[in-house]
């Protein structure tokens, strides 16, 4: 199958095809207002892209470039080494932080190599998916011995984006008519995690993902992507794949499942995907923001009533998110969890 192992090839139907789709991207949206005025005028324009798309770009951030630029180059410096230095940090099946070079999305192996680490170090998470079982378990951080300045400057870039993170969503409960701090205390013990990704040029690009369509299970998502792009996302209205161009600078956000499940389907967390290319490697460093473990979500009453009832069941983040991880790094004979799953009879 064109020079690449079998567990690399997407479906047929799957696989990316060559666009010719000239459209405007997603919105870009500046946060360097001030003033009553400016905030709400923000508000709505976040508000209006996560119903139209679920994904946005934001400029004028606030996370300084010199950061950012000095975490791609230790990316690039950790994916250069030897394969037997980088596996030195590799996951395990009791830690899911460190190196991973078999990701699967879909049950397809991801043409990528990932590194990833938690915001909160230590993180508390429960010790399995089991609904009855109440044990608790501690996760820490597996770092690299190489690049040495690894460490210091991820967790240095972890806090930075996180403060964009809680922004954010501070803007998008006032898009939905709430109080900004209404969804702060979900958060008091997040579960986040940075993820560093290389896609590595790919001797066929025709058949293979760099990351297969999903939707993220979180709250947010904070992507820097570098120049040479790769990331496209399902359109609303008529499921085309729609290219996200490169801003210098810019983070892309998106929503993901427990937003869409709070605003009870107001907002949408957009399908999305990853292409390679044959030349080119590729970069990019999403931060995930996610709910304490012991968070329940569930559409949040405000935006409750007789005529617009709950759409989805209340789960266990938590749970939920265990149940998730461990389909990500083997393949298994069925889909893994989705909130459509929490689905009300109504709704469906």
């Amino acid at each position: 199958m064109g020079g690449i192992d079998q567990a690399f090839v997407q479906e047929p139907e799957q696989r990316p095809k060559s666009s010719t789709i000239e459209v405007d991207g997603i919105p870009v949206i500046d946060m360097s207002v001030s003033g009553t005025g400016g905030i709400e005028k923000l508000a709505s324009e976040i508000g209006n892209a996560c119903r139209k798309w679920g994904f946005f770009q934001v400029i004028n951030h606030g996370v300084p470039l010199e950061l950012r630029q000095r975490v791609e180059k230790v990316a690039k410096a950790f994916f250069d080494l030897p394969i037997e230095e980088k596996r030195k940090a590799k996951r395990d099946d009791l830690n899911f932080t460190g190196y991973h070079d078999e990701e699967h999305t879909k049950n397809v192996r991801d043409w990528k190599e990932v590194f990833d680490m938690l915001i909160e170090d230590p993180t508390f998470l429960p010790a399995s998916p089991d609904p009855d079982d109440e044990e608790i378990r501690t996760y820490s951080n597996k770092w690299p011995e190489n690049p040495p300045e690894f460490r210091e400057t991820c967790q240095e870039y972890c806090r930075e984006v996180e403060k964009l993170a809680f922004k954010l969503l501070e803007l998008i409960s006032l898009s939905l008519g709430l109080p900004a701090n209404r969804l702060s205390d979900f958060f008091k013990h997040q579960t986040g995690m940075l993820r560093l990704n290389y896609y590595p040029p790919c001797p066929s690009p025709e058949l293979a993902l760099g990351v297969g369509r999903h939707r993220d299970g979180g709250a947010l998502t904070v992507l820097a992507q570098d120049d040479v792009g790769g990331l496209q996302i399902r359109r609303q209205s008529d499921g085309e794949w729609i290219p996200i161009k490169p801003i210098p600078n810019a983070y892309i956000i998106n929503i993901a499942d427990a937003l869409q499940v709070w605003s009870n389907d107001l907002y949408v967390s957009a399908e999305h995907r990853v292409v390679v290319n044959f030349e080119q490697e590729r970069f990019s460093i999403p931060l995930f923001f996610f709910p304490s473990h012991y968070v329940k979500v569930a559409p949040l009453d405000e935006l409750v009533n007789e005529q617009n009832p709950a759409k989805y069941k209340e789960y266990s983040w938590g749970k939920y998110y265990i149940n998730r991880t461990g389909s990500n790094y083997k393949k298994l004979e069925a889909e893994n969890l989705q909130i459509d799953h929490f689905k009300t009879p109504e709704s469906e």
